[in-house]
């Protein structure tokens, strides 16, 4: 979908919107069908190739209305309300259009989980590679059972957030399996390259996990916020989370709660049906191996440039590189790069070193955008080392 067809299909769905909230009240406000009706209408894959906007929204009342509780109806008087208008809803298509993440402490969430739960947590030293490998984390696990403590969660990265490293989960499920430690994979960026064939092997020991993440969110053409979680044995989370208040009891209780803190939850999987098929699996892959190819141009722009140095492997669409010289020369390039308002960067800290990174993000970026960037980094280098005491 480019911009000419996103303008007319978007004033089509306004107008399908409207008409959905005049004529409401000609629905049943509350479906007759049981949880898992939708298997026998859907595919159990995305299609390969795209399909067109007009079988997707045929889809929407063959496929999904069938199933909705339409909680605007005016026959809807269950709970509490839940607020809508107009303006409402035009600010929230630009919302997504915008993008903003709205970042706070919004990130370190393993950190963030311990302290809510009240347990010890500790960070596992990594390879040269900036990978976790089985023999650090055994010798923690002896260490603390030695110590009178139980180790009973373990987070692995798949692309971590600094580096992209992936650590070594063959190695480490057999482990955590052997233990019984929960091994949680977090692979909230990388996870979406894993439907390009290529990028599997990184996937390997994913049999091990009881738990897998990513974020469509990142990488997968689907606008905030839409994460995707898989547990190994559900009644883990179930049991976890279950309570039972007489106004939420219904027959099909079993079938979708229990499954997180919050109540509710935004129908987010309709973002992903809608992209699944207007891209179809080659569209999506397209989108990721194209990015994966500009991070590997502009690792080819920094390493013939002798001022400059790579610090970590590039394995996806994030370069980590920096200047050959003191973290204060980095700290001031970005300090500059980040004054000019022309490119934006952050860094990271890779063996004590000051790392600045380069991540392939925007969907609309595309190879002179590279170069711009590139000859914009050396001018600013440039200027800054003259500016050096000889």
């Amino acid at each position: 979908m480019d911009a000419a067809e996103f303008r007319r299909r978007g004033k089509e769905m306004v107008d399908y919107m409207a008409d959905y909230l005049e004529n409401i009240e000609q629905r049943p406000v509350y479906p007759d069908l049981e949880p898992g009706y939708l298997r026998s209408l859907i595919p159990t894959e995305a299609p390969l190739e795209p399909e067109s906007y007009e079988e997707i929204m045929h889809d929407v009342e063959r496929v999904i209305m069938p199933g909705i509780t339409h909680w605007h109806s005016p026959n809807f008087f269950a709970y509490f309300p839940a607020a809508s208008s107009y303006p409402a809803m035009v600010a929230d298509m630009l919302c997504g259009a915008i993008g903003c993440i709205g970042f706070s402490w919004a990130h370190s969430s393993v950190e963030r989980a311990a302290l809510i739960g009240a347990v010890m947590m500790r960070k596992v030293p990594t390879d040269e590679h900036y990978a976790v490998r089985e023999e650090m984390l055994r010798k923690m696990v002896e260490e603390d059972k030695a110590a009178g403590l139980i180790p009973f969660y373990f987070c692995a990265t798949l692309g971590t957030t600094p580096s992209c490293a992936f650590d070594h989960i063959m190695e480490l499920g057999p482990l955590c399996n052997k233990e019984n430690m929960w091994m949680h994979i977090d692979a909230a960026y990388a996870g979406s390259a894993f439907i390009c064939p290529e990028f599997r092997p990184l996937l390997n020991g994913i049999e091990y996990a009881d738990s897998f993440n990513f974020n469509p969110h990142k990488w997968l053409l689907v606008n905030f916020d839409c994460s995707a979680m898989w547990v190994k044995k559900r009644a883990d989370i179930i049991g976890a989370f279950k309570m039972e208040p007489l106004y939420l009891k219904h027959e099909n209780q079993e079938s979708g709660r229990h499954w997180q803190i919050p109540l509710g939850r935004r129908f987010r999987s309709l973002k992903l049906w809608f992209v699944f098929r207007m891209y179809g699996l080659k569209g999506l892959q397209a989108h990721i191996r194209k990015q994966v190819a500009l991070a590997k141009e502009f690792e080819s722009l920094v390493r013939a440039d002798k001022r400059f140095e790579i610090c970590a492997e590039v394995v996806l669409g994030l370069v980590c590189f920096r200047l050959k010289g003191s973290n204060e020369l980095n700290q001031n390039l970005l300090k500059k790069i980040t004054k000019s308002r022309e490119l934006h960067l952050v860094p990271c800290q890779l063996s004590g070193r000051f790392v600045l990174r380069f991540a392939i993000c925007a969907r609309r970026t595309e190879s002179r955008h590279i170069q711009q960037a590139w000859r914009h980094i050396t001018q600013l280098a440039f200027e800054l080392l003259q500016e050096q005491p000889h």
